[in-house]
């Protein structure tokens, strides 16, 4: 980012580096302040507000950009002056105060206009003199939202003429501060395009983060190419950010562009950053373009396996479609499983909990199945069920694990990820009030509601624990809320199958089947994936696994919220006999 402010796809983009305001005055004679102030107007004029006409009349003649300096002009007078002496100063101003309503409207909108925004401060690796270099970049964003503050109350004030009772202290600088960091590369030529790019070195979020994605579900598979898609992509290096990530075992270098800065900002919420000296100079296991430019009508999503350099690339060209934050996860665990695959081991879709009772019994279950089967649905409601029973209950994946044979030839489940990408329709309706100290909300007033929370450690998802249960989340039809099958062949037909009722995470609706329940790394690789499972089932049964399914009833119409409890009730009977 070279710029001190760009403001695009409602994200404004503060840098701190070039430009740091510490006084009213250089606020609003900033750059950033004028092109908010004037996208403000724009979105006044195409509603035609009655805001505008009065802003407008006032300014006979003049168009948005001279309206702007006249407006920026007359606030630098407001944050030093009362209404009184600005007139006596000059008469012309007295119209702009004859309807005092419509002038607090104005200074209102505006400042709602700004918060509104997806508002993100950084400092990158370089010393310039306006900037701001070895100032605390906590207290530079927390002295930077007090500014705003303090000149919004101050312009209201001196219009108003006395001060308010009631003080919102809200934030309105920056809802997330990034630290950004140039870092020397090691990636062969055929990824030179990528050069350069800063990479995210720190993230500050400033609570409740709510975002507004163009979507809200994701939409078809991501297929494989056998060329490089980079050769054919334009790609503005100063629009692009780097977040380095360890998913699970692997690293992955994760480049976005600058209008999904909330897809990429919410990866810390769900990936293990990695520290500089675990990337600096590192060949990445992963490497994940989002957002870069093509000459195809259509989006691309697409992986590229480059055994050349053993890099595992996804591909996913801009594009309002692609607007969801499913895309930025589900693509690099699509990545994370096909290197899994590879190396011989069997990728998970589900969620697995380690549990240890009061009376010091341990024991770690895998509950396996494709969106909205219920799996994270059913693990909630046993936590709340098993308060009385269960010492301890931590996440190994919420998603997406990974089972390995030890030593032994027993199965272990590991996790990928740190955080949980929760859909909020099928919880508590106090969940959300209870984590909003620590999540990013997506769309949290539409179908499919998501937020991403940290729910794990880095240690736990790479503990490796011994599995009792393996289950699959069934959500389409009723019955004996848990049961097992008599043999491993018997099992495979269930989970192969991959069966469930749509929920409205994908495009898909009604009863539909995935393989494997798994359409992020098996279905593509189906013929390797049937070898694995093939070996690894009938190795759960010589180990003592017991395999079953666990009927979560999510899919069906009125027991949406029973169906989960009655599971984990069930569930919870099993897991003490064991």
């Amino acid at each position: 980012m070279v710029k001190d402010f760009s403001l695009s796809n409602d994200n404004a983009m503060i840098n701190f580096t070039i430009k740091y305001c510490t006084t009213h005055e250089e606020l609003l004679t900033s750059n950033g302040f004028k092109k908010v102030t004037l996208a403000y107007l724009k979105s006044l004029e195409k509603r035609g507000s009655n805001i505008y006409k009065y802003i407008s009349e006032i300014n006979t003649d003049y168009n948005n950009k001279e309206i702007t300096e006249n407006v920026i002009n007359f606030l630098k007078l407001l944050t030093i002056m009362d209404k009184e002496s600005i007139i006596s100063m000059d008469e012309k101003y007295k119209n702009i105060f004859e309807d005092k309503g419509i002038l607090i409207n104005f200074i209102e909108g505006l400042y709602g206009f700004w918060r509104r925004l997806e508002r993100y401060t950084f400092i990158e690796n370089v010393s310039v003199n306006e900037g701001l270099g070895n100032v605390s970049f906590i207290d530079a964003n927390a002295k930077f939202s007090n500014l705003i503050l303090s000149t919004y109350r101050k312009i209201e004030e001196n219009i108003e003429g006395h001060k308010p009772k009631v003080y919102r202290q809200l934030p309105a600088g920056g809802n997330v501060g990034v630290i950004v960091n140039k870092i020397k590369f090691n990636l062969s030529e055929e990824y030179e395009c990528l050069k350069a790019i800063p990479f995210v070195d720190s993230v500050l979020i400033d609570p409740p983060f709510i975002t507004y994605p163009k979507k809200n579900t994701r939409d078809g598979l991501f297929s494989e190419v056998k060329e490089n898609p980079l050769k054919y992509c334009s790609l503005k290096k100063e629009h692009f950010y780097c977040f380095p990530v360890k998913v699970g075992e692997l690293l992955a270098f994760i480049y976005f562009h600058r209008d999904f800065m909330s897809h990429g900002v919410s990866l810390c919420n769900l990936f293990e950053m990695a520290r500089r000296e675990e990337y600096e100079n590192k060949k990445p296991d992963i490497v994940y373009v989002f957002g870069a430019k093509d000459e195809a009508e259509k989006v691309k999503t697409v992986f590229y396996d480059d055994v050349e350099n053993n890099i595992m690339l996804g591909y996913v060209s801009y594009g309002e479609e692609i607007d969801y934050f499913g895309y930025m996860k589900k693509m690099t665990l699509t990545l994370h499983n096909l290197i899994m695959i590879k190396r011989g081991y069997l990728p998970i879709h589900g969620a697995m909990v380690n549990i240890v009772t009061k009376n010091g019994k341990t024991s770690n279950i895998i509950i396996m199945g494709d969106s909205g089967a219920g799996k994270s649905e059913s693990l909630e409601a046993f936590r709340e069920l098993s308060e009385d029973y269960i010492s301890d209950m931590t996440i190994i994946f919420d998603d997406m694990g990974v089972v390995k044979l030890n030593g032994d030839n027993r199965p272990l489940g590991f996790g990928t990820e740190i955080g949980a990408f929760v859909r909020l329709d099928d919880l508590d309706p106090g969940y959300a009030f209870r984590e909003i100290d620590r999540s990013i909300f997506m769309n949290p007033d539409k179908i499919n509601a998501r937020l991403v929370m940290p729910v794990a450690t880095y240690n736990d998802i790479r503990k490796g624990y011994p599995i009792d249960l393996f289950l699959y989340a069934n959500n389409y039809n009723d019955g004996e809320k848990l049961e097992f099958f008599n043999n491993a062949d018997e099992a495979l037909d269930t989970f192969r199958n991959g069966a469930r009722i749509a929920k409205g995470t994908t495009t898909e609706k009604g009863l539909v089947k995935t393989y494997f329940a798994n359409p992020f790394g098996p279905v593509q690789k189906k013929e390797e994936t049937d070898k694995l499972l093939i070996e690894y089932f009938h190795k759960f049964q010589e180990s003592g696994v017991k395999i079953g399914q666990l009927r979560t009833c999510l899919g069906i119409k009125g027991k949406e919220k029973n169906g989960p409890m009655e599971a984990a009730k069930k569930l919870l009977e099993i897991v003490k006999t064991i």
